[in-house]
C-alpha cells in the first residue's frame, strides 16, 4: 500500500501555479507568437496568403501555454490531456512545409512559456524570427535559372551563322540547337535554340541582338 501511495503521489505531484505566473506565461506566449506571425507576414512569398493562418499562429501558443500550465509537472494530468487531444482530428492540409514550421515555432514558444522557461522562449523566438527574415532577405535556396526556346529564320550562309552564334554567346549563359530546317525553298533556315539566361534582363538583349543580324526575321522567345 505504501508503494502504491508513493506512486500515486509521484504521478499527481504538481506545484501550485499562482495567478501572476499564469498571467505572465500566457501574455508572454501571445507576444512571442505575434512576433512569429509578423515574421511570417514579412517573409511570405507566394500567392495563397491567408490571414486566418497568421491569426492561428498568433493564437496557438496561448493554447500550448495553457496546457503546460494545466499539466504543471503532473504526469497523470499530462497523460489525460494527451489522450484528450488524441481524440481531435485536425484535417487542415498545409500545402507549404514552411507554414508547418511557423506553426511549430508558435507552439514551441507557448510550451516554453507554459513551462516557465522564459529565457528559452524569448531567445528561441528571437533567433527563429531573425533566421526567417535573413533567409528571406538573402533569398536562400533560390535558383536563378531562366530557360526559354528562341525561334527565328535567317539566310542560309556562313556569315549569318557566325553573327547568330555571337549574339547567342553574348546574351545567354548556355544555348543548344534544337531544330534546324529549310524554309523559303532553301533560301533561309528556321532555327530553334534552347537558351539559358543568367539574368532576366538578358532576354530583351538577346531579341535585340538577333534582330540586328542582317536577314534574321520572325524572332520569338
Amino acid at each position: 500500500m505504501d508503494e502504491l501511495n508513493e506512486l500515486s503521489q509521484w504521478l499527481t505531484y504538481s506545484e501550485a501555479v499562482t495567478f501572476k505566473v499564469a498571467l505572465l506565461s500566457l501574455l508572454l506566449a501571445f507576444a512571442l507568437s505575434q512576433a512569429v506571425g509578423a515574421a511570417y507576414v514579412w517573409t511570405f512569398r507566394g500567392m495563397s496568403y491567408s490571414r486566418s493562418f497568421v491569426q492561428t499562429v498568433a493564437l496557438g501558443s496561448i493554447i500550448a501555454a495553457m496546457l503546460m500550465l494545466a499539466i504543471n509537472n503532473s504526469i497523470a494530468a499530462g497523460l489525460g490531456i494527451a489522450g484528450s487531444l488524441a481524440i481531435i482530428r485536425f484535417r487542415t492540409a498545409m500545402r507549404d512545409p514552411r507554414d508547418m514550421v511557423f506553426v511549430f515555432a508558435s507552439m514551441g514558444a507557448g510550451i516554453a512559456s507554459g513551462l516557465r522557461a522564459y529565457e528559452a522562449a524569448v531567445l528561441g523566438t528571437l533567433i527563429f524570427c531573425l533566421a526567417s527574415v535573413l533567409l528571406a532577405w538573402s533569398e536562400f535556396g533560390t535558383q536563378r535559372i531562366y530557360d526559354g526556346l528562341v525561334r527565328f529564320s535567317a539566310p542560309a550562309n556562313a556569315e549569318t551563322e557566325v553573327a547568330v552564334s555571337k549574339a547567342l554567346r553574348g546574351c545567354t549563359r548556355q544555348f543548344a540547337l534544337v531544330t534546324l530546317r529549310e524554309v523559303a525553298q532553301g533560301d533561309a533556315m528556321e532555327h530553334a535554340y534552347q537558351v539559358r539566361f543568367g539574368e532576366v534582363s538578358r532576354r530583351h538583349a538577346l531579341l535585340q541582338a538577333l534582330e540586328a543580324v542582317d536577314g534574321v526575321q520572325d524572332v520569338t522567345l
